[in-house]
């Protein structure tokens, strides 16, 4: 048999040692990561909820997550053990390296449209806008008259 007839073959078998090998590394990091859980370590799950341990038995966890709120969960739902500093940044909104003193952003667009406190139109109207909006209403009328006759 010819050597470069069997080389596509040894490639793949090849290629599939290194996927499956990459994987038991993940798996052994994974594994290693929850075992490292203690008690108050934040974790987030594989669902993205993020929670404090209360605590480990051989195959769940109890997690805290809410203010007396606890849930069991298996190990492999934990998806990262997340050190304090991150945690908290996440969850509570603490980050350190914010600067106090600099502005807040609002959640909404107040600011766009508020200017000293008093609304301005973004969108001025031009009198044809006033006429057909009055001529809409007239018509939105006389319907809801000939609606209330017809009954």
């Amino acid at each position: 048999m010819n050597p470069v007839t069997l080389l596509p073959f040894i490639v793949l078998i090849g290629a599939m040692f290194l996927m499956t090998r990459s994987a038991k590394k993940k798996q052994a990091a994974a594994a290693a990561m929850r075992n490292d859980m203690q008690p108050g370590t934040g974790v987030r799950t594989i669902g993205g909820m993020y929670a404090t341990v209360k605590e480990l038995h051989d195959d769940t966890v109890l997690l805290e997550v809410a203010p007396g709120v606890h849930a069991v969960y298996a190990k492999n739902a934990i998806g990262a053990v997340l050190d304090d500093a991150e945690y908290n940044r996440i969850v509570h909104g603490d980050d350190p390296e914010l600067d106090v003193d600099a502005p807040v952003v609002p959640d909404d667009a107040s600011s766009l449209t508020e200017a000293d406190g008093a609304k301005t139109d973004l969108v001025k109207k031009t009198d044809s806008d006033d006429d057909a909006e009055a001529a809409d209403d007239k018509k939105s009328e006389g319907k809801a008259d000939g609606e209330a006759d017809a009954k």
